[in-house]
């Protein structure tokens, strides 16, 4: 018996599988397909059908109209190398000990949804990105937590946007599967990720008159045009899920396959990506899966990342890991219900540690928060810390610029240069300013997450709550910042090519 093997069963308990497992070989053909499709750094409500202007994206919108669309699917962690983590694991990313930074590694002893599949007989494969940014070997792996890698065909797309052609290799990873044989395959986009090439979104007749700016940054043509070239990006990335969903239907797999699709965290702009707001944390996510799934509904349920590991493997029939937190889906896909279904869904956690290498000594902005319908609590545990970065440029720091969890670009630059205007350094200290500890926001009338009411009287009693309710949770969920051993993740290695080769020649 191999390793993999003697893993999976210790895993799911030796009795349970050993008797399961046969069963799954001889109806191999009735169990699903299926078809992960996930972007990096894509916010909801960006896509045609929730109504975003000069944004065009079909085949999600065709996944979400003959399947069911969620307004309120969340990260785990609004970074991408734990927010994938928490996706493979089906566990809060805090529970992953490294694997809870960015550029980390992912511990071989933390179970992934892939190698199960993949050992109860399912063909399972991925291309562009996986799992990480980070080290593979060090997490005593052998290969990408996603799968085996189908990277090698290449194209030369327009704007200098990732070569690595998503459709064609799924469809070479299709070729090499038997007949009787399901797969499991992961498509990473590697868009709508910086950098972009400036100016796209109007060379591809987009108009910046039509844009909805969102509340948090201020209104110029700079924005307007940065805010284009994502979306263009997004574009991107939809063309090939397109391409994919057309070739399941060539091929007569598509009702056979279940469909996911939604991103790794927010919009690479100040206050979005690596910030529990709104815009780092509220992923598309639309599943289809033919005739097993009602479409044409819009679920309003509070579902986490963390819950995909788990529907998967029930779709497949697979026993749930018991280190899983998340839930599977399943009773809300095969509902036929829409807006709230399930009464326990009505609010979701979501943090963060470590982003970038971008404060001294390479120490994170440790945060933890609970959303519900009406509010927004979030608890900074290290309040005198920069929350995107610290404002000097340092070359020990990784990026080197001011405020480095912010990816450079146009919005980033414009606030930057443009503090005489008081809005706009409003704006900006909204993103980069240091934090109070406890922040809370009531988002019916404040959905942009603007205005902090937490110290105002009139919110103390929902923010002590709130707050209680946060760390009962944290607590129940093994969290160790709560239980005073997170400072453990300030001194993770962080495998950054960049941080590495200061630290070598340091």
């Amino acid at each position: 018996m191999n390793q993999k093997r003697r893993t999976f069963l210790k895993t799911m308990g030796t009795a349970t599988a050993a008797a399961f497992l046969p069963t799954l070989r001889c109806s191999r053909r009735a169990r699903p397909n299926i078809l992960f499709a996930i972007a990096d750094d894509w916010s909801w409500p960006h896509a045609s059908i929730a109504g975003t202007a000069e944004l065009n994206t079909p085949a999600f919108d065709r996944v979400a109209r003959e399947g069911v669309l969620f307004t309120n699917c969340y990260v785990s962690a609004p970074s991408c190398t734990p927010s994938r983590g928490a996706i493979l694991t089906g566990q809060y990313h805090w529970r992953l000990e490294e694997g809870a930074n960015l550029w980390s590694m992912l511990p071989s002893k933390f179970i992934v949804y892939p190698d199960l599949l993949e050992e109860s007989g399912y063909h399972v494969g991925y291309t562009g990105k996986g799992w990480g940014p980070g080290d593979i070997q060090d997490a005593g792996r052998n290969r990408n937590p996603a799968g085996p890698a189908y990277n090698q065909i290449r194209n030369q797309p327009p704007y200098g946007m990732s070569t690595i052609d998503y459709a064609a290799n799924f469809a070479a990873f299709l070729d090499e599967k038997n007949p009787d044989e399901p797969f499991c395959f992961w498509c990473g986009s590697i868009e709508p990720h910086r950098v972009y090439e400036y100016g796209m979104g109007v060379a591809s007749g987009k108009n910046p008159d039509n844009v909805d700016v969102p509340a948090i940054f201020p209104d110029s043509e700079a924005v307007r045009n940065d805010i284009l070239d994502y979306y263009v990006e997004i574009e991107h990335f939809d063309s090939h899920l397109g391409k994919m969903l057309t070739l399941l239907e060539e091929r007569g797999e598509l009702d056979n396959t279940l469909v996911l699709v939604t991103s790794d965290n927010g919009m690479p702009f100040p206050r979005a990506k690596s910030n529990l707001y709104k815009w780092g944390t509220n992923m598309p996510l639309a599943i289809r899966w033919g005739a097993r799934v009602k479409g044409g509904r819009v679920i309003e349920d509070f579902v986490s990342q963390t819950d995909f590991a788990p529907t998967f493997l029930q779709a497949a029939g697979i026993p749930l890991c018991s280190d899983m937190t998340g839930r599977s889906l399943m009773g809300l896909l095969t509902s036929s219900a829409a807006g709230q279904v399930k009464k326990e869904r009505r609010s979701v956690l979501v943090g963060k540690e470590r982003h970038a290498w971008v404060r001294e000594g390479g120490v994170g902005y440790p945060c933890r928060a609970l959303r519900t319908k009406d509010f927004l609590y979030i608890r900074n545990f290290k309040p005198e810390r920069w929350p995107a970065g610290d404002p000097t440029k340092s070359e020990d720091n990784d990026p080197p610029g001011a405020y480095g969890d912010i990816d450079a670009g146009p919005t980033k630059s414009y606030m930057m240069a443009n503090t005489d205007d008081p809005q706009v350094m409003h704006l900006l200290d909204l993103a980069v300013a240091k934090r109070p500890a406890e922040e809370l926001y009531d988002l019916k009338n404040d959905p942009n997450e603007i205005n902090n009411v937490a110290q105002e009287p009139a919110f103390a009693e929902v923010k002590k709550r709130l707050a209680d309710t946060l760390m009962k949770k944290l607590k129940a969920s093994g969290d160790p910042r709560v239980f005073g051993r997170g400072d453990t993740w300030d001194y993770f290695e962080y495998y950054a090519p960049r941080r590495r080769a200061l630290k070598n020649t340091g």
